[in-house]
């Protein structure tokens, strides 16, 4: 049985319903098996930016020390966090190791590859691939970071001037409109990874495919493309870790509109 991690985090969105978030980490936790669930408690305040470009830094950083240790008492196996927004990946990619062997493949509708000098918003989940790169505010990112030509960026087509610039330079693999599945998978086998972490943000799917999230984005992906690509992927490499992010639903109730579709992604991860 798979194991999941609940971080609730809403303090890394730019959006002005960010605390939706926290409600969608927890309908996404209430259909999932409750004795493989550990809910890792959130602040609610929004905290001070401290100089350092990211809005509410002081919190996240409370947020990332109580999230590292309580994913470092967790069992040492492969673990799905649940966000919250996609900042929750950079603690969860880090738990995973960033050692020589592990790849990252981002599914994103946003390339989240601002540092905090190019950040227009100050918004961490913005900058969160970004800080998995080892790029970014003191005690938000990862360090050492994961190399460059061992992440792949996938779905990002809301892309601002600055991140396609950093795209451009580093040479960082984009894959946008997403390939066949096969392609997907062939794009992290170049990597020269044995391990894969697999981050979905939601808004990577086209907005006819869910309705539940805050930075809905045209021509996404198409929700059986996703998890066709996420099974390929996996019989390629085995799965290090995965996290799933961005679920903001308009009103608890309108949660259940989106959990099918969801499900079907956590369960693609989750696999044995």
């Amino acid at each position: 049985m798979a194991r999941f991690a609940v971080i609730p985090q809403w303090q890394g969105s730019p959006s002005t319903r960010a605390m939706s978030l926290v409600d969608g980490a927890d309908a996404i936790a209430g259909d999932l098996p409750r004795a493989a669930c550990t809910r890792i408690d959130v602040p609610y305040e929004a905290g001070e930016t401290l100089d350092t470009g990211v809005q509410r830094a002081s919190t996240l950083r409370r947020i990332r020390r109580r999230v590292d240790e309580a994913l470092e008492a967790l069992p040492d196996e492969p673990l799905i966090t649940i966000g919250g927004d996609s900042g929750v990946a950079v603690p969860a990619i880090g738990r995973a190791g960033a050692a020589d062997d592990l790849a990252v493949v981002w599914f994103d509708a946003h390339a989240a590859l601002h540092d905090p000098a190019t950040s227009p918003s100050g918004a961490f989940s913005g900058m969160a691939l970004r800080a998995v790169l080892g790029d970014g505010a003191e005690e938000l990112v990862l360090s050492p970071g994961v190399p460059v030509e061992r992440v792949v960026l996938a779905g990002a087509r809301a892309l601002e001037d600055a991140e396609s610039a950093f795209i451009e330079e580093s040479g960082l693999a984009h894959l946008n409109p997403l390939p066949a599945a096969s392609g997907v998978a062939d794009a992290v086998s170049a990597t020269g990874a044995s391990r894969v972490f697999i981050h979905v943000d939601l808004d990577v799917l086209d907005p006819a495919q869910i309705a539940g999230v805050s930075g809905a984005q045209p021509f996404g992906v198409d929700g059986d493309e996703l998890i066709e690509a996420i099974a390929a992927i996996r019989e390629r490499l085995p799965l290090a870790g995965a996290s799933l992010a961005g679920f903001a639903p308009h009103a608890p109730g309108d949660a259940v509109d989106d959990l099918g579709t969801i499900l079907r992604i956590i369960g693609a991860l989750a696999r044995a």
